[in-house]
């Protein structure tokens, strides 16, 4: 387990002051104090910033002010987050909330729901649109253009998926017309992180929010996230293809950059603005090959 805590220059030095006896050199210049209690490290840097590593981080952290998360221990009265596409050149950013009851579980043990990435797209194209007809969701959809918009007006690849999984939440929520009982985002980033960039954002949810690392394969409503945020990434990867006339593939490896070089070489490099995330670094790979 990893915690990141921002502690201050008092808390640092209790801190370091309470496991001297645990001390242990360390190379990093930006560690002040660095420990090894057990299987666990604790590394101090001089910004202020805290990591803890090992088994008994939670337990360690909690003694300086991190509240250890509750998991939820049910599947229904739940939404569940997942986001496709943040890792794709090609194509947009899909993230998705969904909403599972009770009444929900017999219709998804009989769609055999996985988390999307244990199923094959063709399997994931025709169990999509049934999850989408019978589960309360709401899907996001940031087409490449206006991903790249947002990232020009200050917005990160973290922020960005912060801002959008919240606001699917919270429009779902506003959708039910109550509470769930529980709210479980598939974790793209540390608390802290999303803590700090949510606080920015204008709407909130009414429901505490859990963030869980491959929580698509413990709860079903994040599985079902992961699968239609995948269908429409597919989807809008497929106009795209047409639109540009290339098969645009998905992921961002060397095929991403020989593709992205062609559209340059014959439609020039302001047509990647409406098919691709520019700031990913396959847009100079994809110069350098065009040789612009």
């Amino acid at each position: 387990m990893n915690i990141v805590l921002k502690l201050s220059s008092n808390a640092c030095q209790q801190l370091s002051k309470k496991y001297k006896s645990y001390e242990q050199t360390s190379k990093n210049p930006y560690i002040r104090f660095f420990a090894k209690v057990g299987k666990t490290s604790i590394s101090v840097y001089t910004s202020g910033k805290v990591v803890f590593q090992g088994s008994d981080a939670e337990k360690i952290a909690s003694e300086f002010g991190h509240v250890a998360q509750v998991v939820p221990k049910k599947q229904t009265n739940l939404i569940g987050t997942d986001e496709v596409g943040n890792g794709s050149y090609f194509g947009g950013l899909m993230v998705t909330a969904s909403f599972v009851s009770d009444n929900h579980l017999k219709f998804l043990k009989e769609m055999g729901v996985a988390d999307s990435k244990k199923l094959t797209d063709e399997k994931i194209c025709q169990i999509a649109p049934k999850l989408i007809e019978e589960i309360p969701h709401v899907a996001l959809v940031v087409e490449p253009e206006k991903y790249n918009e947002v990232i020009a007006s200050g917005y990160n690849a973290v922020s960005i998926k912060v801002a959008l999984h919240n606001q699917a939440i919270y429009l779902l929520e506003k959708q039910l017309g109550s509470q769930p009982e529980s709210i479980v985002i598939d974790a793209f980033t540390t608390e802290a992180n999303y803590k700090k960039y949510v606080s920015a954002e204008k709407n909130h949810p009414l429901t505490n929010v859990t963030l869980l690392t491959k929580a698509e394969d413990q709860f079903l409503a994040v599985a079902v996230s992961s699968i239609i945020s995948r269908y429409k990434f597919l989807e809008n990867l497929k106009k795209l293809s047409k639109e540009s006339g290339f098969t645009l593939p998905s992921g961002a490896g060397n095929l991403s950059d020989k593709v992205a070089a062609q559209i340059i070489k014959t439609q020039g490099i302001d047509a990647l603005n409406h098919l691709a995330k520019l700031h990913f670094a396959n847009t100079q790979k994809a110069m350098k090959i065009a040789q612009l």
